[in-house]
């Protein structure tokens, strides 16, 4: 299983940068940005990691369709793939309606549909091709000037049915949300084979179990509301009842953190302390994870981020 590291979007982006070349140093395998609305954006804190670093693999996790059209897409992403001397990852995933349409006032229909055909025109534009066709109901007539051809890998972030069973078609792989259990993960490698899984891993230790999980109980309280009663809450044995519960309080924009006991945020997090934490990084190695890139809440110095994760790591027997 390779590890990696996500900095939150809430880190400045230099501090982003920093942990990039620290988690370098300290020899893990890959480093994310993930381009959660309206925090930094993803290809400009990329491609500044790529520039600090020469072997880490750099992953966007993810972008959409939506905020960009395919043709800058692609000319970001070749560009920061030069940078990367072949080391970037474009991790893409179809966002919601609540974000695209109701705050940021765009369009969104058919999100799978349109995931897929802006994946395809993708793949085309960045192997070299001339793409001329319909994409995203836009006349497309172009190709990148920027050469040679990139062959970069695009993964899906998804986490519904279809999108999973269409990923095996379009995708070289997946990314898991945030909250991700490793029953889940098993659930999803058993349940739809994906050529690779990788999976985000909120993570927070200290020397005692309840401090380092009440690092996490107002994130995972959030997240849990954003996946409610679904596949991801019911794999990690959240009640459905307490889902939809917090779903419903997350929609009325109160939160309810406080019904986020210690063994819930455990459940579906990297935390606690450096024991609890080695034996849940073993547990989504042995659920089949091939890449777990663990976020932290942003409060960390980055050097304290690495350094707690490699620990964990050695202790983990995975370093």
């Amino acid at each position: 299983m390779r590890l990696g590291v996500a900095p939150s979007g809430r880190r400045s982006a230099a501090d982003a940068v920093e942990v990039a070349r620290l988690a370098e140093q300290a020899g893990l395998d890959e480093v994310w940005v993930s381009e959660d609305y309206l925090e930094r954006g993803a290809f400009a804190v990329a491609g500044a990691m790529a520039a600090v670093t020469e072997r880490i693999r750099v992953g966007l996790g993810v972008i959409n369709p939506w905020t960009r059209h395919v043709a800058l897409t692609a000319m970001e992403a070749h560009a920061l793939d030069e940078i990367a001397g072949g080391r970037a990852v474009v991790g893409l995933g179809a966002s919601n309606a609540g974000w695209m349409t109701g705050r940021l006032g765009i369009p969104f229909e058919r999100p799978i549909s349109v995931l897929a055909e802006y994946t395809g025109a993708l793949r085309r534009l960045l192997a070299g091709e001339r793409v001329a066709e319909r994409v995203q109901g836009l006349d497309l007539d172009a190709a990148l000037d920027a050469q040679p051809p990139r062959d970069i890998p695009i993964i899906w972030g998804v986490k519904g049915p279809r999108a999973f069973e269409l990923s095996r078609e379009h995708a070289d792989g997946v990314m898991l949300s945030v909250l991700s259990s490793p029953e889940y993960v098993a659930w999803v490698k058993r349940t739809y084979a994906p050529a690779e899984v990788t999976a985000y891993a909120s993570f927070a230790v200290g020397e005692s179990r309840a401090g380092a999980r009440e690092q996490l109980r107002a994130h995972t309280a959030r997240f849990l509301g954003m996946h409610g009663a679904s596949p991801i809450t019911a794999h990690a044995g959240i009640d459905q009842a307490l889902a939809a519960e917090l779903r419903t309080r997350l929609l009325a924009g109160a939160p309810g953190t406080e019904l986020v006991d210690d063994d819930t945020v455990g459940a579906v997090t990297v935390s606690g302390t450096r024991d609890d934490a080695a034996a849940a990084l073993l547990a989504h190695r042995d659920a089949g994870v091939d890449a777990l890139v663990v976020i932290d809440d942003g409060t960390a110095e980055p050097a304290g981020l690495v350094d707690a994760l490699v620990e964990v790591a050695i202790r983990a027997g995975l370093r």
